[in-house]
């Protein structure tokens, strides 16, 4: 079964700093394109960012595009999301989907989430 676990979610003060991972099971993660997509309440989901299979290549939301980095470890399985000055805007489920675009994503696979606060 095609598994996609999050975490490292939490509450973080503006301007700090969290590590998403998201560790994957069930497929050949090597294989996929994968990406970060976040939803806040209220809002529809928001790609953030996406790398390719290979971790060769590697896209970004621009408002995010300084502050977060997408990585992936394929001998782990793991996918990662380095996020740097955070702002509350960036507060939001933050899931781990396959694909490279949002469209891609919706009818791919998602994990359960993990939940971002940033707030004073």
């Amino acid at each position: 079964e095609v598994q996609l676990v999050e975490s490292g979610g939490g509450w973080v003060q503006p301007g700090g700093s969290l590590r998403l991972s998201c560790s994957a099971s069930g497929f050949t993660f090597g294989t996929y394109a994968m990406s970060w997509v976040r939803r806040a309440p209220g809002k529809g989901p928001e790609w953030i960012a996406n790398i390719n299979g290979d971790g060769t290549s590697k896209y970004y939301k621009e408002s995010v595009k300084a502050r977060f980095t997408i990585s992936r470890d394929n001998a782990k399985n793991t996918l990662y999301l380095q996020m740097n000055s955070l702002m509350p805007e960036d507060s939001a489920e933050y899931y781990c989907v396959t694909g490279s675009s949002l469209p891609d994503s919706l009818r791919g696979y998602w994990g359960q989430g993990t939940q971002v606060t940033c707030s004073s």
